[in-house]
């Protein structure tokens, strides 16, 4: 019993120092031996150095290349201006009445063609601004918006996308991004159409009480559309906001030294590439990933994999994690030759992208240490028990452990990468032995991990309100909607036509 009250211990206490900025680096190896001190007579150095740190390593072994590759590529489509052109032009496309599909849409392409969605939130929130002001429509609604094209649909349902919580559960099912790609089409379906919805009836809601983007006596200059063709430039691009925070305008939102805040530069007026030259490196990782995992790697002699030297191990277990490598790869080079003249200076760009991995897959990484001590611990043998005793159908045991993890970690790779660490053998067991599609697994797991992994502690939550001056009590309950609740019901009819039907 006590034992059990060092897990809930050190899960609170995890979530309470990570949601007040203790780094998670540091924090969940301490919640990791904090926990086994609770245990009673297990080596705590030995649970460090035998435990914690190999499986922090292996998770390293196996995804750091996704995260170099990932951060990689987002930072040449922001540098060369590819990131921006893209969003321009759905923007010009569908114009000020559609502000905020232009940008569920603009933010939607760019995560799944692989840019990160950190990436994405700085780039396209002034241009974001630009367009919610020149529609009247709340500023408050910014970060949802965001959200909903960044961190939802594309993030975890779309078949095929490149994001690093597709990839996670490749290993362990054998599977690839494209597992189970019609339920994905549904849930993506479910989860855009209802997330833009729900945000078109809040604006209409606000705007009929009286809110618009700035107080009704603010004046408007020519708004984002004219200043894209150049025709003018807004009066109020370096006027205050209603909150007080940054300043709004068309370009990219980056932090000062001074105060780490995120503001907007102007760079409406800076070069960026033509349309097809920005989406034609999206276009390379959505199409090469398919090739490879559909056509060239089932063709090639992989029976090496079998030795030792190469871990005992099979294309099917790493040609998702090989194809979105190599996809990656392609696709950055795409971008560096197609934009060399528009770089200012590649080495830097190649410098600061790498170097914007590290964080979050150590970040990642040390939760999954955490987890794999939790899992060596006595207690947790009631903790798996009563998560695989939920339901006797392992997807929706699976469904039920991913999103608590990924809700009590804030992170849905890191609650996804615990559940699979610590129960991922037993649910293949469990689905092998019911004749359950693996792809459907696959594809339940990435769907949960992207329901409460977007509670207000979480790190996206967190920076995109920062990157758009806004508060929890502002704009949180319309993220939690577009983001937790609508997820959370694509992810319960995903499971009730894949019970019904299998994956397909």
């Amino acid at each position: 019993m006590i034992g059990l009250v060092g897990i809930i211990l050190s899960l609170v206490l995890l979530i309470f120092f990570a949601y007040r900025g203790v780094n998670v680096i540091i924090l969940a190896p301490l919640m990791a031996l904090l926990a086994t001190a609770f245990a009673g007579g297990l080596p705590m150095l030995a649970t460090y150095t035998q435990v914690f740190m190999p499986a922090l390593g292996n998770y390293l072994i196996t995804y750091f290349p996704l995260f170099l590759l990932g951060a990689l590529f987002g930072k040449m489509m922001d540098d060369s201006g590819a990131a921006r052109a893209i969003a321009y032009f759905i923007v010009e496309k569908l114009g000020d009445t559609k502000a905020i599909l232009a940008i569920v849409l603009a933010c939607g392409i760019l995560t799944y063609g692989g840019v990160s969605l950190f990436v994405v939130a700085f780039a396209v929130f002034p241009i974001a601004a630009a367009l919610f002001r020149e529609a009247g429509v709340p500023k408050r609604l910014i970060p949802a918006t965001i959200a909903l094209g960044s961190f939802t649909f594309t993030m975890t349902a779309l078949p095929g996308t490149p994001q690093i919580q597709n990839a996670i559960p490749a290993p362990f099912f054998g599977t690839n991004a494209f597992a189970a790609p019609g339920l994905g089409v549904i849930a993506a379906v479910i989860m855009f159409g209802g997330g833009t919805a729900w945000l078109m009836y809040r604006s209409k809601k606000l705007t009929a009480a009286g809110e618009t983007y700035l107080p009704a006596d603010t004046p408007k200059g020519p708004g984002l559309l004219a200043r894209v063709s150049g025709k003018g430039t807004d009066r109020d691009e370096r006027g205050s906001t209603a909150t007080g925070a940054a300043p709004e305008g068309a370009g990219t939102a980056t932090a000062t030294a001074t105060t780490g805040q995120p503001v907007a530069t102007d760079q409406s007026t800076l070069p960026r590439p033509s349309v097809l030259i920005a989406f034609l490196p999206i276009f390379v990782v959505i199409a090469l990933n398919y090739v490879l995992v559909t056509w060239v790697f089932p063709a090639m002699q992989t029976d090496y994999l079998a030795d030792d030297a190469y871990g005992n191990t099979d294309i099917d277990t790493v040609g998702g994690i090989w194809a979105i490598v190599v996809a990656l790869v392609v696709a950055t080079l795409v971008v560096v030759l197609t934009n060399l003249k528009r770089f200012g200076d590649v080495k830097e760009s190649v410098n600061t992208g790498t170097m914007g991995s590290f964080l979050p897959i150590f970040n990642t990484a040390s939760e999954v240490g955490y987890g794999a001590v939790i899992a060596s611990l006595p207690a947790f043998r009631t903790v798996r028990d009563s998560v695989l005793g939920i339901s006797g159908n392992p997807v929706i045991s699976l469904a039920v452990a991913v999103n608590v993890l990924a809700g009590i970690t804030g992170s849905a790779s890191g609650g996804m990468s615990i559940a699979l660490q610590t129960l991922g053998e037993q649910f293949r067991g469990l689905a092998d032995a019911q004749g359950i599609s693996l792809e459907l697994m696959h594809r339940v797991t990435v769907l949960a991990a992207g329901g409460f992994d977007a509670l207000p502690h979480n790190g996206a939550v967190v920076t995109v309100l920062a990157i758009c001056g806004l508060t929890h009590r502002q704009s949180y309950k319309d993220i939690f909607v577009v983001a937790v609740a609508i997820p959370l019901a694509a992810l319960v009819v995903v499971i009730t036509l894949g019970t019904l039907f299998g994956g397909f």
